[in-house]
């Protein structure tokens, strides 16, 4: 039985995503423009990229996702630090698997769903200060994992 409690979790989790796929797409366009028109260099266009995204992914977040909780410069630095908390494990994670004989885009997958999972539950706990249970968590890596796959399947990738 679908409980109001469980379907305003899940539709928290999936505003989280989306909010993630608009700012993957700000990474992506910022990056381009940084570097094909502008002429930066890869690392430096790259971190202004990843910022941007983080600071949109931030101000969404806020008015969306965690409606009704106030926006702050407090909250930002802090959501700032959650989300590189999550990249860098998202980073390790990938490191690690491919270290140990792991196809490089299925441990990917596996990066992915682990850095997804560590901000959405560092942003609802530390950030937004919700209450978040394992069986979240759980749901929230099920999900991300589940998308990484599919998405994976449905792309060939030579």
């Amino acid at each position: 039985m679908i409980t109001p409690a469980r379907r305003a979790r899940v539709a928290r989790i999936l505003k989280f995503a989306c909010v993630g796929v608009v700012g993957a797409g700000v990474n992506t366009g910022a990056l381009y423009i940084f570097t094909r028109w502008l002429g930066l260099p890869l690392v430096a266009a790259s971190a202004i990229a990843v910022e941007l995204a983080i600071i949109g992914n931030y101000y969404l977040n806020a008015r969306w996702t965690f409606a009704g909780s106030v926006a702050s410069v407090r909250r930002l630095a802090k959501f700032n630090l959650a989300s590189l908390f999550g990249l860098g494990l998202n980073v390790m994670t990938v490191w690690l698997l491919a270290r140990v004989g792991i196809y490089f885009l299925a441990a990917n997958l596996f990066g992915i769903t682990a850095g997804f999972a560590s901000n959405y539950a560092l942003s609802s706990i530390w950030v937004w200060g919700q209450v978040l249970c394992l069986k979240n968590l759980l749901m929230a890596c099920w999900w991300s994992f589940r998308f990484s796959l599919q998405f994976n399947h449905s792309t060939r990738f030579t």
